[in-house]
Order: structure tokens, then C-alpha cells, then sequence
């Protein structure tokens, strides 16, 4: 099936010249001199793209764009000299690129060829998201009422592909796992996931590292030219996973690419266009970050138009964290051969009454180093973490007996119902279930409350 694209422009000459030269390239070309007729030929004939000027007498050039935001389809502006900080405005609400009066065909043509593709990968994802998106990708988070929420939030805001985000928790919180749940549940889910881990280094390094570098810019380079990843993340994510670590002239230049969606590599004179998503994440408190000067205000204000905070693993309901343990030794004993998944009563409650300041992070090394230790045995004890887990008292009985996730779960309920007497309104609260929930579990367990 041939490409489509629809023109809209009021200067009969340029219609005729630029529909012919699609035309000739295989295209199917539709033609309209106003904005009110181009709405009316794009719902009858549904082109991959949308050839928009800024300047049309009657409805404008912006409020087509406006219109056709929702409509599922890519617009490339073609505006005037005098009208470029008016497309770069246009590209903040929706379009794909702009193109300067007089339009050069073939650059066109390369741009047109590129926005019909990924107009056809845009709607092939959010029909697979609108049939298939959940929060599944976010399930190592928990599955109390405040981790199902976050989850939600984040497929929600995954599927505006250009809003940047700042996710901000302690260390250990699992923040790259939100950002590619991001990545993976938006329609840039088929392009790459770049990831800038440790942002502490020389500002120099860590700017050719991101914008890349011209041939011959720079006293080491040797002539050589390189991208960097903002290039290499073109059409899909960049993942900042500390963005206090980098410099402030280097959060400067980040705000000028969320601004203008392009950049300039270092020793580099030209803007080079980019479509992507910048995800950030910090361990600190963003207000705490902007008094300290680890993150300017305005990149501040650019990356946390939706806040995503994780809360640490002490806050969370312990629920989410028998539910994390619970994947953990689903997952791991297949990376260590002849390592138990199960865990002594014993071991379950001083890994649950841990406070966990390394969070997520240090549930697992803690559980990978007890896999390791218990290759053979038929089950994790305490004897098998570490010290300081040893060294502390428990209130289960001190038997060693396997236990599945199940009744590890069974004995949780049942020891957390006790100590409300039987109250299953403050027991569900506490576990961060609701109470149909909770009494669901009482009938399969036979929990006799």
C-alpha cells in the first residue's frame, strides 16, 4: 500500500509543485487550499502525514494542528522565515517537524518518508496498548493499594510519548524499573532505551558523552566525529538514572533539547533535530536538590511536569514486601543451580522486620547472597544472611520448617489478625488490602477468624 500525505496550503503553486514531486515518488497525494476543507479530506481519506502551512486564511495553521492532534496522524509544519519560533511552538503541541519556505523536495521527501513510519508505529502500539497495557511490568513493585496506584500513574503517563518525567526515591526504590515500564508501555516501546548510569565525572567527558562530537572539536580528539546518546536514543528514551550528578552547564543544555527538541554536538554549529523522551531520576528530595544547587530550577520545573515518587520500602505496607519476596524467590533460584525457594519461618521474619535502607536494592543482594550459601540445602535459614540479620530476635517459633510463599502468606495474615483480635478492618489496613481482599484470603486459607 502506497504512502498517503495531505497537503494543506494556500499557494496553488506549491500544492501543485510539491504533489507532483510525491506524486512521481509513489505517493498518494491529497490537496487543499484551507484548513476547514483539509479537516474534511483527512477524515475521509486518512493520510500517514499531514504537509501543514502555518499561514492559511480562515482557520490557522495552529488550530488545523490542534484539531489534528486528535486524530491519531504525524503533521510536518512548512512556515516562513518570520514563523520558525512559531513551529517550534507548534513542535511542543504535537508536530512531527518543520520544514523553512522554500521547501527542498528531497529533504522533505526524507522527512515525510520517516514520519509516515513512525505514524504507522504509533498507532500499531496503541492499539496493542489499548489491548494489552497493565501494570504487569510494575508488579515487582508491590500489589498494596499505593504500589497498584503508582503503576497506574505510570501506564497512564506512558502513553504521551514527549512529556519528560523525574522520578524521584531513595536508592534502591526501583526507578529504572518505572522508567522502562515507561519506555515499554508508549508507542516508542519498538525504539531504544538508553540509560546514562553515573552521571559523576569530568563535565567534559560527560558532555561528549550525551551531545556527541564533531570531527576535529576538542585537544584529543584526533578528527574523529562520534554521536552521542541523545542520537543514539532518537525516537525512543534516554534514561538519566542520577541527574544531580551532572554539571549545571550540562543541565543547562538539557533544557534547551526539552525546549527545542534539537541540539548541537560539542564543537558542533548546527541544531540536529531529536525525538525522544527524557527520563530522569534522583535519590533526593527535588526541593531538598534545588536549595543545595545539585539541580537547577528550570530543568526542575521542565522534567516534573507529572511527579512520579516511589516510597522506600519501610513505608510501604509489608504486604509489598512479602510480595517482593515473593517474586525474588521466583526469580533467582533459576540464576543459582541447586539454591532452595523457600524460606524458614525463622528467616521470614528477620528479613520482614528489617527496616531496609537500602530498599529493593538490598532485598535482593541480600537474598542472592543466601542462595548462594544455601546451594544443597532444602531451604533458606537465618543461617544463611547476614550477620546483622542473625544477631536479631524474631517472634516466629524457632523451628526450621520449608515453607512455600502461600502459607508464608497464610502465617502472616494469621499473625497480623491476632494482633487486632480478629479485627479484619485494621488488619486489612495494616497489610494494605481491602477488606474483601482480606476476608477472600481467610476463606482460602481457612484462617479461623
Amino acid at each position: 500500500m502506497a504512502d498517503s500525505i495531505l497537503l494543506i496550503d494556500d499557494d496553488i503553486a506549491a500544492l501543485r509543485a510539491i504533489g507532483a514531486f510525491f506524486e512521481l515518488r509513489g505517493w498518494d497525494v491529497y490537496r487543499e487550499l484551507t484548513g476547514e476543507a483539509g479537516l474534511v479530506t483527512f477524515d475521509r481519506a486518512l493520510p500517514d502525514v499531514v504537509l501543514l502551512d502555518l499561514e492559511l486564511p480562515g482557520m490557522d495553521g495552529m488550530a488545523v494542528l490542534e484539531q489534528l492532534r486528535t486524530r491519531e496522524t504525524t503533521v510536518i509544519l512548512l512556515t516562513g522565515q518570520n514563523d520558525v519560533s512559531l513551529a517550534v511552538q507548534a513542535i511542543r503541541e504535537g508536530a512531527e517537524n518543520f520544514i523553512v519556505k522554500p521547501a527542498e523536495l528531497e529533504h522533505l521527501l526524507v522527512v515525510a518518508e520517516r514520519a509516515a513510519e513512525k505514524g504507522r508505529l504509533r498507532r500499531v502500539n496503541r492499539t496493542l496498548i489499548g489491548q494489552t497495557a497493565s501494570t504487569e511490568g510494575l508488579a515487582a513493585l508491590g500489589s498494596s493499594p499505593l504500589m497498584r496506584e503508582l503503576a497506574r500513574q505510570a501506564t497512564l503517563l506512558a502513553r504521551s510519548d514527549w512529556t519528560a518525567m523525574l522520578i524521584h526515591g531513595e536508592a534502591g526504590t526501583e526507578k529504572e524499573l518505572i522508567a522502562r515500564h515507561l519506555h515499554d508501555a508508549s508507542t516508542r516501546a519498538g525504539e531504544p532505551f538508553i540509560k546514562l548510569a553515573g552521571g559523576r565525572g569530568e563535565p567534559e567527558w560527560l558532555e561528549v558523552e550525551l551531545f556527541g562530537r564533531e570531527t576535529g572539536s576538542g585537544a584529543s580528539t584526533e578528527g574523529s566525529s562520534r554521536s552521542g546518546l541523545l542520537q543514539t536514543a532518537d525516537g525512543g528514551t534516554l534514561f538519566i538514572d542520577e541527574v544531580t550528578d551532572l554539571a549545571a552547564p550540562i543541565q543547562a543544555k538539557l533544557v534547551s533539547v526539552l525546549e527545542n527538541r534539537a541540539f548541537r554536538r560539542v564543537g558542533g554549529s548546527h541544531e540536529i533535530p531529536v525525538d525522544l523522551r527524557i527520563v530522569a531520576a534522583t535519590a533526593y528530595a527535588p526541593q531538598a536538590a534545588l536549595a543545595e544547587g545539585l539541580l537547577r530550577e528550570d530543568l526542575y520545573y521542565r522534567l516534573n511536569v507529572v511527579p512520579l515518587m516511589v516510597p522506600p520500602l519501610r513505608d510501604r505496607p509489608r504486604d509489598d514486601l512479602l510480595g517482593l519476596i515473593r517474586g525474588l524467590l521466583r526469580e533467582l533460584p533459576s540464576t543459582v543451580p541447586g539454591a532452595p525457594n523457600r524460606l524458614t519461618d525463622d528467616a521470614l521474619d528477620r528479613l520482614v522486620g528489617h527496616s531496609w535502607p537500602g530498599n529493593a536494592s538490598e532485598l535482593r543482594n541480600v537474598l542472592e547472597r543466601a542462595l548462594l550459601l544455601a546451594r544443597g540445602a532444602g531451604q533458606i535459614g537465618t543461617e544463611h544472611l547476614p550477620g546483622e540479620f542473625r544477631a536479631k530476635g524474631g517472634v516466629f517459633d524457632r523451628r526450621h520448617t520449608p515453607l512455600t510463599m502461600e502459607e508464608v502468606e497464610r502465617m502472616h495474615i494469621d499473625r497480623t489478625l491476632k494482633h487486632h483480635g480478629g479485627n479484619r478492618t485494621h488488619t486489612a489496613a495494616e497489610l494494605g488490602i481491602s477488606r474483601a481482599t482480606l476476608i477472600a484470603k481467610i476463606k482460602r486459607y481457612a484462617i479461623p477468624h
